[in-house]
């Protein structure tokens, strides 16, 4: 007996809609969750346990506060510095200037970008998104897998109407699966490559009087405060 197409629709919403409440993993004799082909900072592994340190995935950003002699000299320095690094440059300024670069040579760059001026300050911070990858990536492999259920399904269309409720939603999931594949990259990207923001400030040098009244300021100084 042929289910009505209306029917069978119906079973297929109920069984994705449940596949997305409960996301598709299992647990390890060690209750590690473990997932399969999970991508770790660029690198497919077949069994990843999300609870293992080796497998954090974590972003990594650093702030610099830098004082130069001549600015566009010092930006021009901090692209070949991202260049150095396999790394680009994301924003150029006298201001304010933005690179990325391997996130293997941070400590490496961040010394080279020391060495152009006077670091003023400096603050290292890194994010921990793991449990946002895999709830991407679990999310991805459900949609992926109704999709292929609804393109079989597609083949069994007896009428016009039946086929346009499976296009309509083949064309959801569709949508939500590249929203899900572009959200992964970015991550997979920003693990990948540290970002690093430099504010620059101008070194200002001073005149003769600069330096007579600097002297001066220097010699009070002296008299009221001594270490």
């Amino acid at each position: 007996m042929k289910l009505p197409i209306f029917t069978i629709l119906l079973i297929l919403w109920c069984t994705t809609a449940c596949n997305t409440s409960k996301p598709n993993y299992r647990l390890d004799s060690s209750d590690n969750l473990v997932l399969n082909e999970v991508v770790i900072s660029g690198e497919r592994k077949k069994s990843v346990a999300a609870t293992s340190q080796d497998a954090r995935m974590v972003l990594f950003s650093a702030w610099l506060d830098l004082i130069v002699s001549q600015p566009d000299s010092a930006v021009a320095n901090l692209a070949q510095i991202a260049t150095r690094y396999n790394g680009y440059a994301a924003e150029i300024g006298t201001k304010r200037t933005i690179i990325r670069v391997e996130s293997t040579h941070l400590d490496e760059a961040l010394r080279d970008i020391g060495r152009l001026g006077k670091v003023q300050s400096k603050s290292i911070k890194g994010q921990d998104v793991t449990d946002e990858y895999l709830d991407y990536t679990i999310r991805l492999d459900n949609a992926t897998k109704a999709r292929e259920r609804y393109l079989e399904l597609l083949q069994k269309a007896e009428s016009v109407e039946a086929t346009l409720k499976v296009e309509r939603e083949l064309e959801r999931l569709n949508e939500t699966i590249d929203l899900l594949k572009g959200k992964i990259n970015r991550l997979e990207h920003l693990a990948a490559f540290s970002t690093i923001t430099i504010h620059l400030e101008t070194r200002i040098k001073p005149g003769i009087l600069g330096y007579v009244g600097l002297g001066v300021y220097h010699s009070v100084k002296w008299l009221f405060v001594r270490n």
